[in-house]
C-alpha cells in the first residue's frame, strides 16, 4: 500500500480524509485510482488532455517526481506520495 496525502482544499472531494491508502506500482497507477474512487479529483489534477496540471506537484518522499521518473516513477511499500497545489501570487516589496 502507499499513502497518498491530500492537500486541505482537495480533502473536501475525497470525503474530507487526509490520506488514503491505494496500491500501485508507479504513480501514474496510484493517481488512476485515486480519481477512479474520486472522480471529482480528476479535474483538479489532469487537464483536458488527460496530462497533469502544471500547478499540481506531484511528490514521492519529498522527491519531486519531475526529478526522478515522471508518472512512471517506480513505488514501493510504505512510500508517501504528496499532492501539493502550487501556491502563486503574494506581494511585491
Amino acid at each position: 500500500m502507499v499513502k497518498v496525502r491530500i492537500p486541505s482544499p482537495l480533502q473536501k472531494l475525497t470525503d474530507n480524509q487526509v490520506e488514503v491508502e491505494l496500491e500501485g506500482k508507479n504513480v501514474k497507477e496510484i493517481l488512476e485510482k485515486l480519481v477512479e474512487t474520486y472522480p471529482s479529483l480528476k479535474d483538479r489534477i489532469y487537464d483536458e488532455n488527460g496530462k497533469l496540471r502544471r500547478f499540481i506537484n506531484v511528490f514521492v518522499n519529498e522527491e519531486d517526481i519531475r526529478f526522478l521518473q515522471g508518472e512512471e516513477t517506480p513505488l514501493k511499500e510504505g512510500d508517501t506520495i504528496s499532492l501539493i497545489p502550487a501556491i502563486a501570487g503574494g506581494e511585491n516589496a
